[in-house]
């Protein structure tokens, strides 16, 4: 083949033949979730299943000088009074789970339901449900805490009461950015066309597309919530004594952590391990949320 001054031209390279090379990229795997899942998934079987596991009782009064992990009967030992440590950390677990989950929970409801409903009314109803979250946000959440438990019988229920109205203004904002942006699409304009009320607008088509966001925060509003019990719990302002909870034994320990660091590290792994865990799986769930959302 040759062109008008009769050079020769290299014959067409096919087009599968030009495309570039790509190397595909090995995607890094990460193992912080499945092992934030597998830690998380002990906990709780821990928490539900104690009283049928081989643990001595966390109230009960034993040897203190068998304070050191793996003497005896004890595995990872004994705190001051002579209780069991294991023990007392499984038992611990369903505190921190029973508030974590109670009060999350009732923090997603209650601010899912405020923020779809301003997002979805907006005008008057957006801005007292508005005023309402910032006023809660405006009190250091240490503080309003520590107030709100002073003022009410330190007990479960109102600690997970607390806790609950710590959490709503996260989730009342993240539902009421994602109503705003899903109440214009084309399936939201043709329900209100053939004549749906907005109950059913919000119930039927907007609460999905909505709960993908809020499931990921859920994870991680847990996490911060359980610091939240271990701190008042710390402070004494948790669940009364002898209860046993991760925060309380923090606290009792503190005394006695020069001569047995074990005291508050063992409690304090559980801690940390489970803070920790509830992370990394919500930063996965945000992830692969976010893929989702973009394809």
């Amino acid at each position: 083949m040759t062109d008008v001054v009769g050079l020769k031209v290299p014959p067409t390279v096919k087009s599968a033949d030009a495309a570039p090379v790509v190397k595909r990229r090995r995607r890094r795997r990460d193992y912080g979730a499945p092992l934030g899942a597998v830690w998380l998934g002990l906990v709780v079987v821990g928490a539900i299943t104690a009283d049928w596991l081989p643990l001595a009782d966390p109230n009960e009064i034993g040897n203190v000088f068998s304070a050191t992990p793996g003497l005896g009967d004890h595995l990872l030992g004994t705190d001051i009074l002579g209780r069991d440590i294991l023990s007392r950390c499984v038992y611990g677990a369903r505190i921190s789970m029973a508030v974590g989950l109670g009060a999350t929970a009732l923090a997603m409801v209650v601010g899912v339901a405020f923020g779809m409903a301003a997002g979805y009314f907006r005008g008057a109803v957006d801005s007292t449900i508005s005023l309402l979250v910032n006023f809660l946000m405006a009190f250091p959440p240490l503080m309003f805490l520590i107030a709100l438990v002073a003022a009410m019988r330190p007990s479960l229920t109102n600690l997970v009461l607390g806790l609950a109205l710590l959490g709503i203004p996260n989730f009342a904002r993240i539902a009421r950015a994602n109503t705003i942006a899903f109440a214009e699409r084309e399936f939201v304009t043709a329900s209100k066309a053939l004549g749906a009320s907005p109950f059913r607008v919000l119930t039927r088509e907007l609460l999905a597309n909505v709960m993908l966001p809020v499931m990921s925060l859920m994870l991680v509003v847990m996490a911060a919530l359980v610091v939240a019990e271990g701190s008042l719990s710390f402070l004494g302002l948790g669940v009364p004594p002898p209860t046993p909870s991760w925060g309380g034994m923090l606290a009792d320990g503190r005394s006695q952590m020069n001569e047995h660091p074990h005291l508050v590290m063992i409690p304090g792994m559980f801690f940390f391990l489970t803070v920790f865990a509830f992370n990394r799986l919500g930063d996965w769930a945000r992830g692969r949320i976010g893929r989702e959302s973009s394809l």
